[in-house]
């Protein structure tokens, strides 16, 4: 009688060679995705490279885009220093497409990458907060000569210029802010958050999405931040997503993502202190921050803040409605200059 068992031996050696072949499997597939993220990554920056300069503030480099004084001011004339912050996953480019070139031809518009996204190095842990991040951003635009600028600042954005506004009011002339984050909100953090800023998922999932993410997800994104406005022709070529899928900025923007909650109701008691022209822009069909929850209550909080709500717009009015907004940061750089003359 033939046994059909193999022996112990046999055993072994079929076990080791199946361990064998899928840590060849496993490990040919983390090569692969590695190049790809790579890959992408390299295309990307080529793509679209550093269109500004580099301001080291205490050890960090910050990446800001400088538009320098508007050619048609009359000799030694000065137009205002007008600060530019995007929101999250943003970079420089969400700010050139249509509101910098807006605005650039009476202010003088300084453009920053905030620290961990664009080609601004990351902060980590309590560092990458919205107050150190604004402070990165004041002494990077210190730097390059900006005395108390008019500060705008959209979405996660506003968050870090109210941090600003709050830690050194003396330091800016107005504060405008555009679909900003400003108050706590009751909805938990969501699961591609709470994965991608894991440890774990920084290291597992965050390659994965760099290296596989295809461009219809991307655009299908924007059509949701957008709502319920179109994205406009050509931004998604200008903006250069694949800025934002780098390995880098995506852990980087997911821990400053799920930090942000706590941050806000630190902040938020802080508001009624604030004294310096505000002028606010939200949409009322604004579903990412809403218009109720955050603008509103900071209308309450806030006696000289100014709300315009514009009716129908989505959380993209710097894109969507770019002159009402440059109409907002004009009413700032007025009240400033008012205030100015009272000081």
């Amino acid at each position: 009688m033939i046994s059909i068992n193999p022996p112990p031996s046999t055993w072994l050696r079929l076990g080791i060679k199946g361990v064998v072949t899928a840590g060849l499997v496993l490990a040919l597939g983390v090569g692969v995705t590695l190049w790809r993220a790579t890959t992408r990554e390299a295309e990307a920056v080529l793509a679209y490279p550093p269109q500004g300069t580099f301001v080291t503030v205490e050890g960090q480099q910050v990446h800001l885009l400088d538009l320098g004084q508007p050619a048609a001011l009359p000799a030694g004339a000065r137009a205002p220093d007008l600060v530019l912050i995007h929101g999250a996953s943003g970079h420089i480019r969400d700010m050139t497409f249509r509101l910098a070139p807006t605005l650039s031809d009476r202010y003088r518009v300084i453009i920053v990458d905030r620290p961990g996204l664009g080609y601004s190095d990351r902060t980590r842990g309590a560092q990458a907060s919205l107050s150190r991040q604004a402070a990165l951003i004041r002494g990077a635009v210190a730097e390059l000569g900006a005395k108390r600028p008019i500060v705008l600042g959209q979405s996660y954005g506003g968050g870090v210029a109210l941090a600003w506004a709050l830690d050194a009011p003396e330091s800016l002339s107005a504060l405008v802010t555009v679909g900003a984050v400003s108050h706590p909100w009751p909805t938990p953090l969501s699961t591609f958050y709470k994965i991608t800023s894991s440890p774990l998922g920084q290291r597992l999932a965050v390659p994965v999405l760099t290296a596989y993410v295809p461009e219809t997800t991307i655009r299908d994104t924007l059509t949701e931040v957008f709502a319920p406005q179109p994205v406009p022709a050509g931004y998604f070529e200008h903006f250069g997503p694949g800025l934002t899928l780098r390995r880098s900025a995506l852990r980087a923007n997911a821990r400053q993502r799920a930090d942000l909650l706590a941050e806000i109701k630190v902040m938020a008691p802080r508001y009624s202190a604030l004294r310096l022209p505000i002028e606010a822009v939200h949409g009322s069909a604004d579903t990412t921050v809403g218009l109720d929850l955050h603008a509103r209550q900071l209308e309450r909080d806030v006696p000289t803040l100014n709300l315009t709500v514009l009716e129908g717009i989505g959380h993209m009015p710097h894109q969507v409605a770019t002159d009402a907004v440059a109409a907002a940061v004009d009413r700032a750089a007025a009240r400033a200059a008012t205030a100015e003359n009272l000081r």
